[in-house]
């Protein structure tokens, strides 16, 4: 029955589309009117014509959108330029002219429904001080089945195969739930005595031990056997796309249990962008937007990729355990030897609670006591560690620090 699902929706967004158009059209329209005494009235419209343009997600990646970045007293352009590229994601780097000696820095975003955008705060932060790279990951609705499946194997050998493109003595620094084949990466490549293993490791807000304080999220993947997710949440790709057939968890699909969780509080952000935009208080309004755009802009994860991750982090705890496997060898974090690792975690984090990130260091035992940073970020929930305010003002600074010692 699920597997119908996907092929439903797009079908009913596909039939939609033209009253979103046709609303976007008229929008455009109404914008033109001459302002007077019909303001209100117009301004009533006009928020419902562009609460039906916005009423679909969107399955493209948005821009980055950093074109330049302060370094030091110095403002400079930023260039995005693909490094490397598999068909399930690019080695992204955000150039910047005239900055030499910087450290280089592999960003890791996670496959969660969102794309690597959603780190476009994170990186330009790190861009003040690092030569930054990220892991663009594609949508696998776009990947022809002719290119084959995507597992958790399949993430760490990217890790490492960009790794070995950034070359020795470059940073890794793991966002969520990438921490464990961020630290597999590091595990293997040490064990194999790469020349390319990073010189630091940086798990953010990561799934190393879900068996510690669980959350909701690691309640719910434990609540029901493998079977259950794999019959109820696995999809097909409809055939429109150039994915098509392809197993999937669809994007609108993990969508809908994000906002399921806070519904109260989106419906109140709608509400109060139709206020906005009928009152014609274009600042207020833009920031909803701005936010919607990137939240609505969704991204379906490869069926094998979910599954392993559900089965292999969340319900087996392969890792702590030291079960987990690559490529038919075990993974073991003892092997990290001549390489800094920092942890960190926040205090309000409601899906990676306090403990979970830090078992990092516990599993580690090669690395030397002066080479471990642990931080546990006071005041902050799950996006919060590596986006906002703290991150920039308290969070960045140690980890900035960090690196460079250890560079």
């Amino acid at each position: 029955m699920m597997s119908m699902i996907y092929q439903a929706y797009q079908n009913h967004m596909d039939l939609t589309a033209p009253w979103r158009t046709g609303a976007s059209a008229a929008l455009r329209y109404l914008n033109l009117v001459p302002q007077g005494t019909s303001d209100r009235f117009v301004g009533r419209i006009a928020a419902a014509l562009e609460l039906i343009s916005r009423s679909a997600l969107t399955y493209t990646r948005p821009a980055y959108g950093i074109d330049s970045v302060m370094v030091g007293n110095r403002e400079l352009a930023v260039t995005e330029e693909v490094v490397y590229s598999t068909p399930f994601g690019s080695l992204l780097r955000f150039k910047k002219e005239d900055v030499p000696g910087q450290p280089k820095m592999l960003l890791v975003a996670p496959m969660s429904g969102h794309f690597a955008t959603l780190l476009r705060g994170t990186v330009k932060t790190l861009l003040q001080d690092h030569d930054v790279y990220i892991t663009d990951w594609h949508n696998p609705r776009d990947i022809p089945v002719d290119y084959g499946g995507f597992g958790l194997e399949d993430y760490t050998d990217h890790l490492i195969s960009f790794l070995t493109v950034l070359g020795p003595r470059s940073h890794m620094v793991a966002i969520c739930q990438p921490s464990v084949s961020a630290l597999a990466a590091a595990a293997i490549m040490c064990e194999d005595d790469h020349p390319a293993r990073p010189a630091t490791l940086t798990l953010m807000a990561g799934p190393i031990d879900t068996r510690i304080q669980p959350t909701k999220v690691n309640e719910f993947a434990k609540s029901k056997p493998i079977t259950w997710f794999e019959s109820n949440l696995i999809n097909y790709v409809p055939v429109q796309c150039k994915g098509a057939f392809r197993q999937v968890y669809p994007g609108f699909v993990q969508l809908t249990a994000f906002v399921s969780m806070n519904l109260e509080r989106h419906i109140k952000q709608h509400m109060d962008l139709a206020h906005h935009l009928a009152k014609g208080d274009k600042e207020k309004a833009d920031v909803i937007k701005t936010f919607y755009d990137e939240y609505f802009a969704v991204m379906d994860l490869p069926a094998e990729f979910y599954i392993e991750t559900v089965r292999d982090v969340f319900q087996e705890h392969l890792l702590p355990q030291g079960r987990l496997m690559h490529r038919g060898r075990p993974v073991n974090p003892a092997a990290i030897r001549r390489m800094g690792l920092m942890t960190v975690e926040g205090e309000k984090d409601d899906i990676c609670s306090i403990g979970q990130t830090l078992a990092a260091q516990d599993l580690c035992t090669g690395v030397r006591a002066y080479r471990r940073v642990h931080h546990m970020q006071a005041g902050v929930g799950h996006y919060g560690v590596f986006s906002g305010r703290k991150w920039n003002n308290e969070i960045y600074p140690l980890l900035r620090d960090f690196v460079h010692v250890n560079s």
